[in-house]
């Protein structure tokens, strides 16, 4: 049993850190959110009046914050981690903030002497709830191999991402993909309303076709991840189909289509795209 500091109790942070206290952990919360402290308290485990106070007596130190300039504030301010921690402490930080505020918090924690790896998540706050979320590992190999038994309480995969700083990177190119295409997937959807035509049967299309499978698992294991550049389809034909996907979209009959199915009491399918992970 390890005693953990963990710092930001938000949607993601309070599922994760009831996970621990399931596990065993002897945790110290800390967040702005009396209430979310509260909420922690009555699962198991210890209120910290601060974020020095949290990490005091702490193995390691888990940072689920908002943005990078929490992180900073909470590493590196007046009650901060850094006033009480022990030089040989872990702190995670497992906060979605941009790639470079990661690299130089890293870098001022080495300079004072402590240890930090980032460890940013995938999947829903449904998977942190569950304890099974992606954990996705920046860290040197004797941090992820330290971390990997308190990670684990948190989620059922772990992906080593590659050293300090690249967790996060990967989390950031996650993120982008899954956001872009949720935006296309509802153009897509929205398209098919307007055509007139089930989305069942879109779905049933798509689910077959790297269209709703991704090319990542679909076409470029095959070609490009091999080194084959040649083309399996040539651009002037993806450029004509393109076109008059875009015609089509823009036409009198697609507006009109999609204005008769906007209209109160038409009978319209609904669902929610989904996006993966966020924190």
């Amino acid at each position: 049993m390890a005693t953990i500091a963990f710092i930001g109790l938000g949607q993601m942070g309070a599922p994760m850190a009831n996970n621990l206290i399931k596990q065993g952990q002897q945790l110290h919360v800390f967040d702005i959110s009396q209430a979310a402290v509260q909420t922690l308290v009555l699962q198991g485990a210890c209120s910290a009046k601060s974020a020095a106070d949290a990490a005091k007596e702490a193995e390691f130190v888990i940072t689920m914050l908002p943005n990078g300039d929490l992180v900073r504030n909470v590493l590196f301010g007046d009650e901060g981690v850094c006033t009480t921690l022990r030089t040989d402490a872990l702190v995670i930080d497992m906060s979605s903030i941009h790639p470079l505020q990661t690299d130089a918090l890293i870098r001022e924690m080495n300079q004072k002497g402590f240890s930090m790896m980032d460890v940013p998540v995938g999947r829903t706050s449904d998977h942190a709830v569950a304890g099974t979320l992606l954990l996705l590992a920046g860290g040197t190999p004797a941090q992820v191999e330290r971390a990997t038994p308190v990670l684990m309480a948190m989620g059922n995969e772990l992906v080593n991402a590659g050293g300090p700083g690249m967790g996060i990177r990967v989390k950031l190119i996650n993120n982008y993909m899954s956001i872009t295409l949720n935006a296309l997937s509802a153009e897509a959807a929205t398209l098919c309303e307007a055509l007139g035509f089930s989305f069942d049967v879109a779905l049933k299309v798509m689910s077959g076709t790297p269209a709703g499978k991704g090319h990542f698992t679909t076409s470029w294991p095959n070609k490009v991840l091999k080194g084959d550049l040649s083309p399996a389809f040539m651009i002037d034909l993806e450029h004509k189909d393109l076109g008059i996907a875009l015609d089509v979209a823009s036409s009198d009959a697609a507006r009109c289509g999609l204005t008769r199915a906007l209209q109160p009491g038409a009978r319209r399918q609904t669902w929610t795209p989904g996006l993966d992970s966020h924190s």
